[in-house]
């Protein structure tokens, strides 16, 4: 079963958000949240409030118990490029240049860990 939580519009640039992302993708959640907090990056303190997003919709939407919401591991985040705030910046000669303020869209799924069954009735 997949986890999923969104966060739209946020103000930071893609590609600075991707360079967090790409550190917990795959990780368990206690891993990912442990790297998340120790992180010096902008962009680690909105993931972990995500994560901790999905986690609640785990345990309120989908009535998962706390045991098995530690085998969940992160299958896969995106960060997609929102839509950009155009600002002017007066230059010399008056002259303008364009400024745009880049925005974020991120995905985040969460699934469970399939843990090995061994088989022992070999016979």
């Amino acid at each position: 079963m997949e986890i999923k939580a969104s966060l739209r519009y946020l103000r930071m640039a893609p590609r600075k958000v991707r360079l967090v992302a790409d550190l917990i993708r795959g990780m368990r959640i206690d891993q990912a949240k442990t790297e998340l907090s120790f992180s010096k990056k902008r962009a680690a303190e909105p993931l972990l409030k995500l994560l901790n997003s999905a986690i609640a919709n785990a345990k309120n939407n989908f009535n998962i118990p706390e045991e098995k919401i530690k085998n969940f591991y992160i299958k896969r985040i995106t960060v997609d490029e929102g839509p950009k705030l155009k600002r002017w910046r007066p230059v010399a000669r008056g002259a303008s240049h364009q400024i745009q303020k880049k925005t974020s869209h991120i995905t985040l799924v969460l699934e469970e860990r399939k843990s090995k069954i061994k088989n022992q009735n070999k016979d």
